[in-house]
């Protein structure tokens, strides 16, 4: 359910950029806020079509831009995959299960981003830093909570 505050920051950063909250742009950002597993322009898609059986892909991958360019969703990319949509702005990294495909957010420690910003040349200033850890669960692992979860 759209909260009016999330309306209010839709609104409030596309105005700023020179543009309009629209229906498609509400319903889409609803969609990012309601489930936050960082899903695909095409799962995007899949759960804005059931709330707006007429909208089109090519409109939601705009309004996925939009808000992108917007500030109000990062896109995070992992080599050889499709753009994901993350509606968390607060600084954290992300973690790619590459046996599943889910992505997970990672809090980072208090003055981490600080600290890989100062390993840059002096002459140079990052303007974002994006961590991503790529893993999997270990077997032993797995096999552990298959255990725990059959006692």
């Amino acid at each position: 359910m759209t909260t009016l505050s999330s309306n209010d920051a839709l609104a409030q950063r596309l105005s700023d950029s020179g543009l309009r909250a629209t229906p498609q742009r509400e319903v889409v950002y609803d969609v990012l806020l309601r489930k936050r597993d960082h899903p695909t322009a095409d799962e995007v898609f899949a759960r804005v079509k059931s709330e707006m059986p007429t909208i089109s892909l090519a409109t939601v991958y705009n309004c996925l831009e939009t808000l992108t360019q917007c500030n109000l969703v990062r896109a995070v990319n992992f080599e050889r995959g499709p753009t994901r949509y993350c509606p968390n702005l607060a600084p954290h990294g992300h973690f790619h299960d590459e046996q599943t495909g889910a992505t997970h957010d990672i809090e980072l420690p208090p003055g981490l981003l600080d600290e890989v910003k100062a390993v840059l040349p002096p002459q140079y200033e990052a303007a974002s830093v994006e961590i991503i850890f790529r893993g999997r669960l270990p077997q032993t692992g797995a096999r552990a909570s298959r255990r725990s979860l059959s006692s």
